[in-house]
């Protein structure tokens, strides 16, 4: 099953589109989609379809980075209750929080981490699922989103400094004087990185009565997302920890509190294992980073967990018939 996203963002992105006197109408229409279904409570709209939405708009507009511009309108009404819980929360340390812990409840495709040290705090987002075409659309977006929203929620002026792991789009030059500071571009992961002092500012609409039902119902929310998935995409999920480095089974059993043989035996009764769901997980890690041209081959290989490009390459070539170069060619 394809990774989601709330479909509300594909009606704030086609709003965005009517700035370009685009039919919105038409547009859906030749996507088989209609604005009533993406306008329902719930709503999920899959990264094939996301990605088939963005590449037209992309075609239609001629602009080549309508993240940014998408990020500029993105409001914290668009996350629902995540969002609710954040903005009524007492600090953006809080806020912040609620984000990391309810994230799923909003995407399968990215979770986010906090990384709070004595003198910086970084937010990151890792992709949990390969976002294709969309990706540089909806990272951008999200980041100078969420941006956006905390100048908001605070009232400040906040600045820091911003990594993405793929290249500069085309259309970056257009907004660079506009960013708190420039984004730097083809690094190891995506993140947000502020003094950590920021953390302990308060928000001007912090209500703790509002903040506990936001909060009561995001856990609800939580419980039934990990009820209606299986063990299988539980440990999917978990495979990928700190520094964006695999989890060992062992790790992975002990974040799901069992041993590493009860974890063996249910992914078994499921008809997987754990170094199937690893094998898959590096195999969709591996195409996108070969298809990203931002590293060479023996640093992809690396960041999938081969030490040596030989044996990195035989198992491309089992996953794909192919090897490495010859895709990425």
């Amino acid at each position: 099953m394809a990774a989601t996203l709330p479909a509300i963002h594909a009606l704030y992105f086609l709003t965005l589109l009517e700035r370009w006197h685009i039919d919105a109408r038409a547009l859906l229409e030749e996507l088989g989609l209609s604005r009533e279904a993406l306008a329902q409570p719930g709503a999920r709209i899959d990264i094939p379809m996301v990605e088939r939405l963005f590449a037209r708009g992309t075609e239609l507009t001629g602009e080549s980075a309508l993240g940014f511009y998408l990020g500029w309108q993105m409001r914290i009404s668009a996350h629902g209750f995540l969002g609710f819980a954040a903005m009524t929360s007492a600090t953006t340390r809080a806020a912040l929080q609620v984000a990391v812990r309810f994230a799923p409840t909003h995407t399968d495709a990215l979770t986010l981490e906090l990384e709070e040290g004595p003198e910086f705090t970084s937010l990151i987002f890792r992709e949990r699922a390969d976002l294709g075409t969309a990706r540089e659309i909806i990272i951008s977006a999200l980041m100078v989103g969420i941006w956006q929203i905390g100048i908001s929620l605070t009232g400040q002026q906040l600045v820091g400094d911003a990594d993405v792991a793929f290249s500069e789009p085309a259309g970056y030059a257009h907004f660079k004087h506009l960013l708190p500071s420039p984004i730097r571009f083809a690094r190891p992961d995506h993140r947000l990185t502020f003094l950590s002092g920021v953390l302990d500012l308060p928000l001007l609409l912090a209500d703790p009565a509002a903040q506990q039902l936001a909060r009561e119902q995001c856990e609800r929310d939580l419980e039934a997302v990990r009820a209606n998935h299986s063990l299988s995409d539980r440990v999917k999920r978990l495979l990928v920890g700190e520094n964006d480095q695999f989890r060992s089974i062992h790790e992975v059993a002990r974040a799901l509190f069992m041993s590493d043989r009860t974890l063996k035996r249910k992914l078994m009764s499921e008809g997987t294992s754990y170094f199937e769901l690893l094998d898959t997980a590096r195999k969709e890690r591996a195409l996108s980073l070969v298809k990203s041209n931002d590293l060479t081959l023996e640093q992809v290989a690396e960041r999938v967990g081969y030490s040596e490009l030989s044996n990195f390459t035989r198992a491309f070539r089992r996953w794909t018939g192919t090897t490495p170069k010859r895709y990425r060619t």
